[in-house]
Order: structure tokens, then C-alpha cells, then sequence
């Protein structure tokens, strides 16, 4: 059985007066412990699907199926708390606060928990040490490196043991080097067991995934085990 499911996903806005078609009756299916790859020009309705899947942007139509559970059935309450048990999430800028260590950027998203203080803590600690970075916990954001920020953000979203990561553009901001450190270490998290989903314009990161869905024009494309940019008509 398929851990997510995307059954004839539509996405309109209305902008100055027209519509704009985001997502045009997009379909797939995604099993648990898969790293797929979705890719696409600008305004392909990558980043948009990305935030459907998330929960944080209802869609026009259509549904979004996780773990057996219609995500936008549920009220608002519910969605929220399907979202802090089960998705984690990882942006491209970070959003670390910056007056906040490590450890209490990745203790953020227990705030809402009913755990203890010291378990917390514990969870925090481990969370960084699972991203390397055990030794740092100490360190404020503008003490570290463009490749450390990433990993805490990567460690504040993996705390809460989500059943799947949410990743938007996550080495849109490093070099290629440690744009490599980095998907070798969402590869990692894979082979632990960690069902990924990344939007990414880069190509040389679907070396690290199972699967790559390519976007056109809010509709798939593409979905093969590998990236067919060309195929697709996707030009970097």
C-alpha cells in the first residue's frame, strides 16, 4: 500500500482578475521509504505541490491520501496536528532564529509537546547528532556555516521522527560541495528509513533518489528512476 496518494490534484489562483492553473490533475503515488525527486522550471507548480503535501495549501480539487488519511478531510485543528506528528520540513533559507543555539532551533518543534523538558532535550541532542553536529549544539546560526545551518534545519525537522520529509530547494544556497555533504545526508536518512520528498532545480541531486517526477505546466511530465530533464523539456 502506497504511503501517499495524489489522486487529480488541482491548484487555481485568481490574480488580478484571472486564473492561473498551478496544478492541472496531477497523479502519483509515492510508497513508504522512497526519495523522489520533483522537478521543473519556474512556475512548473513544483513548489506549489510541495505545500499541498504539506498540508499548509488546500487544493482547488482533487485529493492528497497519507497513511490511509484524506489530509484536507480533516478540520483545521486535525490537519494541524496530522502535520506536527507525521511531516517535517526543510527550506532552502533555513528560517533559523537567529538569537537561538542549535539546540533550541531544533527544539522548536516540540514546544507543542507533552514531553518533559529533559526528554526534550534529549531529542534535540540526538536529532544534531544524527546531522553531525553533536559537538555544535552550543553554537548560534551566524556561528556556523551555510552547510551547518542546513543540517540544524535538517535536525528541526527530523526531532519528531516525521513519517516523511518535506524538502523545498534545500541546497539552493550552498556550493556544490556542500550541496553534496548535504544530499549525502538526506541519503542517509533514506537508507535509515526516512520516506523524502524534494523539490530541487538541480539535476546532479536526483543521483542521491529513487525517483524523479518532472513538472510542466502543473502537470507530470515525467516519472522515471532517473532525471530526464530533456525529455521533459526541462532546460537548466
Amino acid at each position: 500500500m502506497s504511503l501517499i496518494q495524489i489522486s487529480n490534484l488541482k491548484k487555481q489562483y485568481t490574480s488580478g482578475g484571472e486564473t492561473v492553473e498551478a496544478l492541472r490533475g496531477v497523479d502519483f503515488r509515492i510508497d513508504e521509504g522512497e526519495f523522489v525527486t520533483i522537478m521543473g522550471q519556474s512556475g512548473s507548480g513544483k513548489s506549489t505541490l510541495l505545500s499541498v503535501l504539506g498540508g499548509i495549501n488546500h487544493p482547488s480539487d482533487g485529493t492528497v491520501e497519507m497513511a490511509g488519511v484524506k489530509l484536507y478531510t480533516l478540520p483545521g485543528e486535525a490537519l494541524a496536528d496530522f502535520r506536527a506528528r507525521h511531516l517535517g520540513f526543510v527550506f532552502q533559507s533555513f528560517h533559523l532564529i537567529p538569537y537561538l543555539t542549535a539546540l533550541e532551533n531544533v527544539m522548536l518543534p516540540l514546544a507543542i509537546s507533552k514531553k518533559k523538558k529533559g526528554e526534550k532535550l534529549d531529542a534535540a541532542r540526538g536529532a544534531l547528532a544524527r546531522v553531525g553536529l553533536g559537538a555544535k549544539t552550543d553554537r548560534l546560526p551566524n556561528q556556523l556555516s551555510g552547510g551547518e545551518q542546513e543540517r540544524v534545519a535538517i535536525a528541526r525537522a527530523i526531532v519528531n521522527n516525521p513519517h516523511i520529509l518535506l524538502a523545498d530547494e534545500p541546497t539552493g544556497n550552498l556550493d556544490s560541495a556542500t550541496s553534496d555533504e548535504v544530499m549525502a545526508l538526506f541519503r542517509e536518512l533514506n537508507n535509515g528509513g526516512q520516506t523524502i520528498i524534494m523539490v530541487t532545480h538541480n539535476p546532479a541531486n536526483c543521483d542521491y533518489t529513487d525517483r524523479t517526477i518532472i513538472l510542466r505546466d502543473g502537470r507530470v511530465v515525467g516519472d522515471e528512476k532517473k532525471c530526464l530533464t530533456q525529455k521533459a523539456g526541462f532546460v537548466i
